[in-house]
This record gives C-alpha cells, structure tokens and sequence, in this order.
C-alpha cells in the first residue's frame, strides 16, 4: 500500500510539474499565462509600471516551478532521498531552467524558431 501511495503521490506531482513544465508548450495558452498574469496583477497592484515584468517573471517562474515539480516527483516515486540539501537542488532546477531559457532565446535570436505573430506585432508596436 505504501509503495501505491507513493507512485500515486509521484504521478501527481509529475502531472502537475509537466502541465506547468515548459515541456507541455501546449497548454501555455490555458495555465502559465494566466498564471503569469495573476502574478503580474498582483505586483502591479503594489506598482502598476512592472505589469509586464511581472507576467514574464511570473512566466518564467511557473515553468520553473513544473521542472521543480517533475524532480521532486521523480524523487518521491522512486522513494529516492537526495544527500543535497535543499537549497542546493533548488539551486540545480533553476540553473536548469536558466539554460532552457537562454536556448530558447538563442534559437529566437538566430531565427531558428520563430515566435508567434502576435508577439512580435506586441513588440513592434511599442
């Protein structure tokens, strides 16, 4: 029973963690982005001007937790403890998220990937 707790326990951390992963870019459009607009809400209530930092932080920051939540899900299904503290593992999942950031934005840059019309229209109109 103790071992289908634990896989059960996992399993919806990882589902959970993969919807909000960047690895599900699918489903941006219904969960980070309103996730990242409610946070922005939130910030510009205190300062109205970083509406637009706070949703690309709130972004980023929800497509951090999901990588956070896939490891830890992994962890807790393979009833694995890591010998790292914590901060050091939260330390590792934003680094990761860093470097996945930054390919993205290389790949933009380099005009590997295109991003969608509507965001360069937004930018062009500034």
């Amino acid at each position: 029973m103790d071992k289908l707790r634990r896989w059960s326990g996992g399993g919806v951390l990882g589902f959970v963690g993969f919807m909000l992963s960047p690895l599900s870019w699918w489903n941006d459009l219904f969960i980070n982005v309103p996730l990242a607009i409610a946070f922005a809400w939130m910030i510009a209530l205190v300062y109205p001007p970083a509406f637009m930092a706070a949703a690309l932080v709130g972004y980023w920051l929800s497509n951090v937790l999901g990588f956070v939540l896939m490891h830890k899900s992994a962890e807790v299904a393979l009833d694995r403890k890591s010998s790292r503290p914590l901060w050091r593992r939260l330390l590792v999942d934003l680094g990761v998220s860093l470097l996945y950031t930054l390919l993205i934005a290389a790949l933009v840059h380099f005009k590997f990937i295109k991003p969608p019309e509507a965001l360069v229209q937004l930018n062009m109109s500034k």
